[in-house]
């Protein structure tokens, strides 16, 4: 698993450690799994809700993922909140919002969480990805993390800019190429 690291502008409490897996089968598109490990009492976390689409939600925390098809400057991101909220948002191109409506599709997050950690698993359909699941993706795994004082840490593989920016196209540094189906 992918092992993410803060933002060095925007440091996380100390003892937090998040890992982040993805993989890409053709029948069952893209599964992800983010893992948060250590002191998650630290951690603001929001309580469960229904599972609906919501806007806004890196403002607290929140596990995300950007994808695109590679050397395509289109990319879709996908945020999802431990209250178990989403949403959606297509780019045509760097921070360019498209006028295209995102695909209509409904997450399944599935919370774990105890005293020493937070997991959230979600399973991406193939008609909700660049390409329909059928081609390799370059990913960007990344997440928002809240302390209990309201300071935002910024968590990625990588962080090519000296501000948290999970668009920029550098920290998509995963590359996924599709899993034989059985």
């Amino acid at each position: 698993m992918p092992r993410l690291s803060p933002h060095p502008r925007h440091p996380a409490p100390s003892g937090l450690q998040l890992t982040a897996e993805a993989r890409l089968n053709a029948n069952t598109g893209l599964d992800l799994r983010y893992v948060v490990s250590g002191p998650t009492a630290q951690l603001r976390i929001p309580p469960l809700r229904l599972a609906s689409p919501a806007d806004q939600l890196w403002q607290h925390t929140c596990f995300e993922a950007f994808v695109a098809l590679g050397g395509a400057a289109a990319y879709r991101e996908f945020n999802f909140s431990p209250s178990r909220q989403w949403a959606v948002y297509d780019f045509d191109a760097y921070r360019q919002r498209s006028t295209a409506p995102a695909p209509a599709w409904s997450a399944n997050c599935r919370i774990g969480h105890d005293a020493g950690h937070l997991a959230l698993q979600v399973a991406i359909p193939p008609r909700a990805l660049p390409g329909g699941g059928r081609e390799p993706l370059q990913v960007a795994l990344t997440a928002v993390l809240e302390s209990t004082d309201g300071a935002l840490s910024y968590w990625a593989q990588r962080h090519p800019a000296a501000q948290p920016d999970f668009h920029h196209r550098e920290s998509f540094a995963l590359m996924l190429n599709v899993e034989p189906t059985a």
